[in-house]
């Protein structure tokens, strides 16, 4: 374990099978110490950041049908829904008058949503609220938006870009590995059909995310494997600003089981920071594992806390309904030891407190 330690303290990249080691093996403290030193050498001012946002759910309806998540339905279901145009710049007005700066558009894979609406309602949001970061959608739903139109992934993806999606989140991540994958969401994308949005996004100049949902079916080796293969990705002209661990959420899912322990998170997320030293940015999941957790987080590799999340409709369709707001996210900051700054989806600081 001493030579692994050396590498990371002499800013050396580990292999997978040293990254293995730490995950099954280290000091859950020994490993927060070497994340937290590459925390505070990538970001020495003292600074933890936030954005301010809105999770906009625009549908339910989903034909992945994935077994972890409790927030799809079928079509024809009672609860399904779509949100009509003036409904979602609605929620984006309301966004816009608690300072918000970013639109986070999710939904389902909805089986008659072409790139007609989806370039209707982006163009409209552009026009409407120019200065919010339309940061939208992910790889699974540009699949789905390409084969309902009959497109390539290349000519979706630019012309989503062209009607006003700023940027694209790494949802749908789940675990890059497609026999994990299989297990717990077969009728999603495989791991390079996520990759491949991914990268045409960074060819086009488009900022992204990458995530990991841990704790679910996964063999700590497929969670090393998440990992190396988002570092590659990175390497090879990838556009990743940020990367967000956070845990899966077993309640109302059809496939059960328990969530990963607070010990489990902190070690995954500061193996995050060891390996993806080529990412700046490390999110801490408060919206999973709650503000106090979070805190700790920071001293774990984390720089960043996400969003304040105006609305979230996902995770908390698991049952986990922690809340925040902006003062109450300053205050967690600051209680850390840290200063407090709002940022843009881009990491532009919009102002300190």
């Amino acid at each position: 374990m001493k030579s692994i330690t050396s590498k990371i303290d002499n800013g050396d990249l580990i292999d997978r099978a040293e990254a293995l080691r730490l995950l099954t093996e280290a000091d859950l403290l020994a490993v927060g110490r070497l994340a937290n030193d590459i925390r505070r050498r990538l970001h020495p001012e003292g600074v933890v950041t936030f954005v301010v946002d809105r999770n906009v759910n625009y549908t339910n309806v989903c034909e992945s049908r994935c077994k972890f998540c409790a927030f799809y339905r079928e079509k024809d279901a009672p609860d399904a829904y779509l949100l009509g145009e003036e409904e979602i710049c609605r929620k984006i007005q309301e966004l816009v008058g608690q300072g918000g700066t970013q639109l986070l558009m999710q939904g389902g894979l909805h089986p008659a949503l072409g790139i007609d609406w989806f370039e209707r309602l982006f163009r409209e949001i552009r026009r409407r609220f120019p200065t919010i970061q339309n940061h939208s959608l992910s790889p699974a739903e540009v699949t789905q938006i390409a084969q309902v139109s009959g497109l390539a992934i290349s000519e979706t993806v630019r012309r989503l870009k062209e009607a006003g999606l700023d940027s694209i989140p790494g949802g749908g991540a789940e675990i890059l590995v497609d026999s994990v994958r299989q297990e717990i969401s077969p009728q999603k994308i495989g791991w390079e059909g996520w990759a491949l949005v991914m990268r045409e996004a960074a060819r086009l100049g488009m900022p992204t995310t990458a995530t990991m949902m841990f704790g679910s079916r996964e063999r700590p080796e497929d969670l090393v494997e998440h990992l190396f293969r988002v570092r590659e990705l990175q390497e090879g002209g990838g556009s990743f600003t940020a990367f967000i661990p956070w845990t899966f959420q077993p309640g109302n899912t059809e496939l059960g089981g328990k969530s990963a322990t607070g010990v489990e998170y902190l070690k995954v997320l500061a193996l995050s920071r060891i390996v993806l030293d080529n990412i700046a940015n490390i999110q801490a999941s408060w919206v999973t594992q709650g503000a106090k957790m979070a805190q700790v987080a920071l001293f774990f590799g984390a720089n960043d806390l996400g969003g304040t999340m105006l609305e979230e409709n996902v995770v908390a369709a698991a049952g986990c309904t922690f809340r925040i707001s902006q003062e109450e996210m300053v205050e967690l900051i600051r209680g850390a030891g840290f200063r407090a700054a709002q940022r843009t989806t881009l990491y532009r600081i919009v102002r300190e407190f």
